[in-house]
């Protein structure tokens, strides 16, 4: 017996659904605009269905899915180079969106994207063989980054995660954790439409000195610090 599963997910438009899978990657193997709107796009195995729904608020869609794969860099790497030069830039608000990569507390490592009609497509890597949550850190510096990691960026309560990392920085931290921090910090100040406020802390991290080891091991923050910069560039 063999078994294949599509996900099935709303959107207010199949051409600007369409348009954003295509920017990405993937292939559209099926369209209709008649009698109802549908489509379909597919990128190896994944495939993905759209329904168009009329009178469909995207900000409030609950549609998603999680797509495993065995080379989540290289699918982040494409995705993000599939908007840049769609958009001009890499999007880290509103809808569509791509979210920083990174390694989770439960084995994965994955990013967030939101499609145009809100969906989230989770996409991730196991690079553990433990999938359950490891506990939250003791040492109050990575307990505070950790907090703040899953209020801002998975349950997307930006105030609550701001007001860690403000207590966080107006501490002594050391100079990796202060740049994972304020970049963080200018993440959640985007989200909150305070950009003066981001453009700040990111000048700040970047006057931070780094030595090698602790850049490569900061690399998908300063990744992130990257594509905020150039959203701040187009506000």
């Amino acid at each position: 017996m063999n078994e294949k599963l599509a996900a099935m997910l709303p959107c207010r438009s199949i051409p600007e659904t369409v348009d954003f899978y295509k920017a990405i990657g993937f292939e559209v193997t099926f369209y209709q605009e008649r009698p109802y709107a549908y489509a379909v796009v597919q990128h190896g195995e994944v495939e993905l269905q759209f329904a168009a729904l009329k009178g469909f608020e995207p900000a409030a869609s609950y549609g998603a899915c999680y797509i495993t794969t065995d080379d989540v860099d290289g699918l982040y790497a494409k995705f993000r180079k599939g908007l840049k030069q769609e958009l001009g830039r890499i999007p880290t608000r509103g809808l569509p969106r791509i979210g920083p990569l990174k390694d989770t507390t439960y084995g994965m490592r994955q990013f967030i994207m939101a499609d145009p009609g809100g969906n989230s497509i989770r996409i991730g890597q196991p690079i553990s063989e433990d999938f359950h949550h490891s506990p939250v850190p003791k040492e109050p510096v990575a307990k505070a980054l950790h907090m703040a990691s899953l209020l801002g960026d998975s349950k997307e309560d930006y105030a609550a995660a701001a007001k860690i990392l403000d207590r966080l920085l107006s501490s002594d931290v050391p100079p990796p954790s202060r740049v994972k921090a304020l970049i963080l910090r200018a993440a959640m100040a985007v989200h909150l439409g305070d950009t003066p406020l981001a453009a700040r802390l990111l000048s700040e991290a970047d006057q931070i000195p780094l030595p090698a080891t602790d850049r490569i091991s900061l690399a998908d923050d300063l990744l992130r610090a990257e594509d905020l910069r150039d959203n701040l560039s187009d506000s």
